[in-house]
């Protein structure tokens, strides 16, 4: 049994990990033939991406996959510690999967993800969810094949969570939820410890596949038709720092353009280090999407201190700008918090200020959510909730005010779109602008998911545009 230590995962060093190549172990390939197995995925695009690997792993075991926990044999639930309405419901999952174990005995339950990685949580299950079987974090995916086994073979809770991360794991095997756009994790793990955030403790150091791994992983994406690839990090920017001295995200995305793939985005981004080699480089090639998510977080230089965010409001902006005048087209989105601990009407009013000069595309908009074990926590904090949902209220009056005329300068322009999926109305079709717009459009020809086709804007709404195939 592993469990995990908040003060373990602190600590930061120089530690080398090594590169090593996945294989399950051939005893256990195939055992399971015969079982379902059900994953729910919470939070981010690197859960998402996690659960890809997660269920080509139960599949190298014989599980199939169904769409409902009720016929599955085993319920696995990939779990984010963000923000504690996502602790929320994944706790409330738990509690309808113990009526389900109470009428299947032999139903396997399992939890991973960020929340694994908290001692509160693992504390909990183990007193209180004493029918979840296994608990694993976000530093041993691969080692969950043996991990069901031992929990099948020994039938006792199986607790196995370091607050450490390992060495760097090559070759995992991958069920990709869509046949045209893929994930392609490029850097694990955040060095910059924003006095909000849990995920340095949950997902560790920043550590940097090699250029060799990512770009062979791209390329077999090409070869077999992929359409659009997303390079994934806690914080991409910063990729290569711990392995390259020459080397780093502008040029890994430009050997990336030079592979030929259609599209290419990139997330998620600190501004500290968006360098101008990566702006010339999105600027230079055509196939790396003028789309930019730049989480910003606060337009308050004494809130950004109290964050941890080292950058100021007028370094921000001066990036911003520079993006804006030097990729052509460019939606920028971000992150804006509100109420954290300390903030007063000067300091909502300065974000405001900042998101009337900026006018983002869009905007993920949240109230301060308390993480325990973050310095934030310990934060006081006299702003109460009642305030703290006006000033949410109103920031989204002004973000959403952006996005509608940003989105109306588009109607009658023509945009490329990444056909997605089918609407239930009759030749109605929907996917994704290169800025990452939502485009709801007719057609009169047959198109298919995963074509680029041109699309003239007829009408712009908030949160979505409505135009015509050309």
């Amino acid at each position: 049994m592993h469990l995990p230590d908040f003060k373990e995962a602190r600590t930061r060093d120089k530690r080398k990990y090594n590169r090593i190549d996945f294989k399950i172990d051939d005893s256990i390939e195939k055992k399971y033939l015969g079982k379902k197995y059900y994953v729910k995925t919470y939070g981010c695009q690197m859960n998402e991406h996690d659960t890809e690997n997660i269920c080509a792993l139960l599949e190298a075991l014989g599980f199939s996959l169904v769409y409902d926990y009720n016929d599955a044999d085993l319920v696995l639930l990939n779990t984010c510690s963000i923000r504690e309405n996502a602790h929320n419901k994944a706790f409330g999952m738990l509690g309808r999967l113990k009526h389900l174990k109470s009428q299947k005995k032999d139903l396997l339950i399992g939890l991973c993800g960020c929340m694994a990685q908290e001692a509160k949580v693992v504390d909990e299950i183990l007193n209180d969810y004493k029918f979840v079987n296994f608990v694993f974090g976000t530093h041993n995916i691969y080692q969950l094949p043996e991990i069901i086994d031992k929990a099948v073979d020994t039938n006792k809770q199986q607790i196995e969570v370091y607050s450490r991360e390992g060495d760097l794991v090559e070759g995992l095997p991958v069920v990709r939820a869509n046949n045209y756009k893929a994930y392609v994790n490029i850097i694990y793990g955040c060095d910059k410890f924003c006095t909000y955030c849990i995920v340095p403790y949950t997902r560790g150091r920043e550590r940097s596949r090699k250029k060799e791994d990512i770009l062979k992983e791209v390329r077999e994406l090409v070869d077999e038709g992929y359409r659009e690839v997303t390079l994934l990090g806690q914080n991409v920017n910063a990729y290569g720092k711990d392995l390259y001295d020459d080397y780093n995200m502008g040029d890994l995305l430009e050997d990336v353009a030079n592979l030929g793939i259609p599209r290419i985005r990139f997330m998620t981004s600190h501004p500290w280090d968006f360098t101008d080699k990566m702006i010339e480089v999105i600027a230079k090639y055509p196939n790396i999407m003028p789309s930019v998510h730049l989480p910003v977080q606060s337009g308050s230089n004494r809130i950004l201190k109290l964050m941890g965010r080292r950058y100021t409001r007028e370094s921000y902006m001066d990036l911003f700008h520079k993006i804006k005048d030097t990729i052509p087209n460019v939606a920028i989105s971000t992150d804006i918090i509100v109420g954290f601990p300390g903030e007063n009407e000067k300091d909502f009013l300065e974000t405001l200020s900042l998101v009337e000069e900026c006018k983002f595309d869009n905007a993920f908009t949240f109230i301060f959510s308390q993480r325990e074990g973050t310095p934030a926590c310990k934060l006081e904090d006299n702003t109460s909730l009642e305030e703290k949902e006006k000033r949410l209220y109103k920031l989204n009056e002004v973000v959403n005010k952006y996005f509608l005329e940003n989105n109306k300068c588009l109607e009658g322009k023509i945009v490329k779109v990444l056909v997605e999926g089918v609407s239930d109305k009759k030749n109605m079709y929907f996917g994704y602008s290169d800025t990452n717009k939502l485009i709801n459009f007719t057609s009169d020809k047959d198109i298919y998911c995963g074509d680029i086709v041109d699309v003239e804007i007829t009408s712009a709404k908030t949160w979505s545009l409505d135009g015509r195939i050309k």
